[in-house]
């Protein structure tokens, strides 16, 4: 049985009560929300805090969904009360796919939507126990030095396993961050470096209390996802796509790619080829093909990455084609084991 090591838990009552407290240091305090991947590195050793910082207490800050000029999601927002929010499922058609694959529903039932934007990296060498790890001299993510997915790198090659952050990319979302400096937004894509070991740019002194959404006018979106097993399971390969639409003709699109690298992976380029455009086969093939090209994922997940790499057209044409209005459902359960839907409503609001 795999224990969890000591450490001291606090329980701020406010936001700016948890900021002074991560103000205070020192940087082995970590945040505590859903703990559905916290907990289990601990168990780990993968992730080892001298202390917990629990927001669970602040719901009444954190865990709120608002309309302002689109839509606030509070960063203790659950993933089932997500799932379950009509106006994610009607508007936000991708980010509810993404979120209803996360896991199982007992798991988004406790895991948050910040907690999983903030997801740690995960790799093969470094998703082990601790005997495991020590057996092959620990890896550089923890406690070694080299990354064993190319024993050449000078960085950590983990990979981003997050549903969430590559819908919210293509969504346009921004997040804020708060401390006792005061708060920042930045557009979700800036949260991300490409780094498997400091993949947040967030400071450790700073808290994410929200992300916000663009009004969905116009646009429509749709989030597909490879892995192991259907019906739970963190991503090996997946594509998240948003377009604006009139009519048949794309205005703008943007086109990430998660799994594939160590951060969510914008597929700029092939976006932009379907600009000015309508979504006809051909323009969704070239597009995915361009996708594919970007994607660069390595032998550090399940599967293999030359299969990996050939899925991503695949998901990314799904995605689109989705997108366009196309009925998917067959394909859906096929490789999700799920509809999620038959095809993204019209949303003029």
């Amino acid at each position: 049985m795999m224990r969890l090591p000591p450490f001291r838990y606090r329980a701020p009552r406010t936001v700016a009560e948890a900021a002074a407290w991560l103000a205070e240091g020192p940087e082995a305090t970590m945040i505590l929300a859903g703990g559905t991947d916290l907990l289990p590195n601990m168990k780990r050793r993968q992730q080892v805090p001298g202390t917990l910082l629990g927001l669970r207490g602040l719901r009444d800050e954190l865990a709120t969904i608002r309309h302002e000029d689109g839509l606030v999601i509070g960063a203790g927002v659950t993933l089932t009360k997500l799932v379950e929010t009509p106006e994610v499922r009607d508007a936000y058609r991708g980010l509810w796919q993404a979120a209803s694959q996360v896991a199982t529903p007992h798991l988004r039932n406790m895991a948050t939507i910040g907690g999983n934007l903030c997801l740690d990296t995960r790799c093969n060498y470094y998703d082990q126990n601790y005997e495991w790890r020590k057996a092959i001299g620990f890896c550089m993510k923890k406690d070694g030095d080299t990354c064993w997915v190319a024993t050449s790198s000078p960085r950590c090659l983990a990979v981003s396993s997050t549903d969430t952050a590559p819908m919210l990319h293509a969504l346009d979302a921004t997040v804020t961050l708060v401390s006792t400096r005061g708060s920042r937004v930045l557009p979700l894509s800036e949260l991300y470096a490409n780094d498997g070991m400091r993949y947040l740019t967030r400071q450790p002194d700073e808290i994410l209390t929200a992300i916000t959404l663009p009004r969905a006018a116009g646009w429509r979106s749709a989030y597909w996802k490879l892995r192991r097993r259907g019906s739970f399971d963190f991503p090996v390969a997946s594509a998240a796509v948003a377009a604006r639409l009139e009519g048949p003709r794309v205005v703008e699109a943007r086109i990430v790619l998660g799994a594939v690298s160590s951060r969510p992976l914008a597929a700029g380029r092939a976006a932009q080829s379907l600009t000015d455009r309508d979504l006809s086969d051909e323009t969704i093939d070239a597009a995915a093909a361009i996708a594919s090209e970007v994607a660069k994922p390595m032998d550090n997940t399940d599967f293999e990455l030359v299969w990996r790499k050939k899925m991503i057209a695949s998901l990314v044409r799904n995605a689109l084609r989705e997108v366009r209005g196309d009925d998917m459902r067959a394909q859906r359960r096929q490789l999700a084991r799920q509809e999620l839907l038959a095809a993204p409503l019209r949303v003029d609001a």
